[in-house]
């Protein structure tokens, strides 16, 4: 299925208290092999988070205009900033190793 082909009224059905996730009817659980191995082909784990209205409506709008569901622009926002912080992090780590080596090298010097 292509965005193109995105059901009518399925985004307001979940969002909305509509009948899709609210009603019995469309639920089931899934069993633990069948949960297990969706959760282990998606290498992703459901959290619960409450988040300011304002950012969801903001995400919701960034979405739209993306063509994308605001859930998973969420998703990327987290990867990008964890993986930008685990870069900076290391960045600084490494300088300071580097700055510590040039120190021991300068007092190496100066005991000789």
């Amino acid at each position: 299925m292509t965005k193109a082909d995105k059901i009518r009224g399925t985004e307001e059905a979940w969002e909305k208290g509509g009948q899709l996730g609210n009603d019995i009817e469309y639920a089931a659980v899934a069993s633990p092999e069948v949960h297990k191995g969706v959760e282990d082909a998606l290498a992703m784990q459901m959290i619960s988070i409450r988040l300011p209205k304002s950012v969801i409506e903001s995400f919701k709008a960034l979405a739209a205009l993306e063509g994308v569901g605001y859930q998973p622009l969420m998703r990327e926002a987290l990867m990008r900033f964890a993986d930008g912080e685990a870069r900076r992090v290391l960045i600084e780590v490494a300088e300071r190793h580097k700055k510590e080596k040039a120190c021991r090298k300068d007092d190496g010097k100066k005991a000789a």
